[in-house]
């Protein structure tokens, strides 16, 4: 497989340099300021009351579902009030929750979040009362109608992404993260049929999604990834993301001397795909497991609750922020 990618990275024509765009640093991490415009209020993520209707779980759902929006807002990529995330309460759950249509994802909260059932039926409108977006219904009810494993689903329009969903060869496992993307998550592929409004193409989404992958990307739109929790979903978009701006680099600078990564390379992250179910979760002092994204995702939630954005996220870690 990676001798055929090979060639395709060889037949791939250099873009011209006047179509190479400035790009932020790919290991950047929330990189833009917090509260960018002058005397802008920052407005807390968990607002729910000590009365509010929810169980305890679906409170912490929503406050990790809400906090997802603000961390994928302050990592740049974010579309205006387009673009969605969906997350379960239980895996058994047919409901999920999914932000209110015409909110910036900055002013997403866990009383404005939205529950409808996979029928698109509004359960609870949250506090904001305004209604669901069409696209977000089909392509999220499609998944999490037919994918009970996936408790989070997150999707995105970003430049990089989209190139990439342009190109035949789609994302090439030539870089640490693309393989991380393959091996922990693999990758599908969904054809481009319009604006995704018409019900009809969920069927299409679902078998083009299969059964185990985790990253459907959209041809000529984007790409959407899921997770068994909210934290890994966002992990696995933060690979993709860097082996997406990876490539399309590769491919404007052009590709001859591409250093190739191994059949045996590419085998052994499959094995550590079984053997350790995730990307450094044990801590050496402790020896102790941590899900796939758990730790990576903590790290952000201390930045947006140091920036007082009150995440009201669970750390399984919090004398980490208690050192801060």
């Amino acid at each position: 497989m990676l001798r055929s990618l090979a060639r395709l990275v060889r037949a791939a024509p250099p873009l011209p340099a006047e179509t190479v765009l400035r790009r932020t640093p790919t290991v950047a991490r929330l990189a833009r300021p917090f509260g960018s415009l002058p005397g802008l209020r920052p407005i807390a993520i968990n607002d729910l009351g000590a009365d509010c209707p929810y169980s305890a779980e679906e409170q912490a759902v929503r406050c990790k579902l809400a906090s997802l929006y603000r961390l994928v807002d302050a990592r740049g990529w974010s579309m205006g009030i387009y673009n969605h995330i969906t997350a379960r309460i239980t895996a058994s759950d047919e409901h999920f929750l999914v932000n209110p249509f015409g909110l910036l994802y900055d002013e997403v909260t866990a009383s404005n979040l939205v529950r409808v059932d996979l029928a698109g039926a509004v359960l609870d409108p949250g506090s904001s009362a305004a209604g669901v977006n069409l696209a977000g219904y089909v392509l999220h009810s499609a998944i999490h109608e037919t994918r009970p494993d996936v408790m989070c689903a997150l999707h995105v329009h970003l430049p990089d992404a989209i190139a990439v969903s342009t190109m035949q060869c789609g994302l090439l496992p030539i870089t640490q993260e693309a393989l991380v993307v393959h091996g922990f998550a693999g990758v599908s592929y969904h054809d481009y049929q319009g604006i995704l409004i018409n019900s009809a193409e969920k069927k299409d989404i679902q078998e083009n999604l299969g059964p185990k992958n985790k990253v459907l990307v959209l041809r000529n739109h984007g790409v959407v990834v899921c997770g068994e929790t909210v934290e890994e979903a966002y992990l696995l978009l933060d690979f993709f993301m860097i082996a997406c701006q990876s490539q399309v680099a590769m491919m404007a600078a052009g590709v001859d001397g591409l250093a190739q990564i191994s059949s045996v390379a590419f085998e052994n992250m499959l094995k550590m795909k079984e053997e350790a179910k995730g990307v450094d979760t044990k801590t050496i002092s402790e020896g102790k497991a941590l899900q796939f994204g758990q730790q990576d995702f903590e790290a952000c939630m201390r930045k947006l609750d140091r920036a007082g954005l009150s995440t009201g996220y669970p750390y399984r870690r919090p004398e980490l922020l208690d050192r801060q």
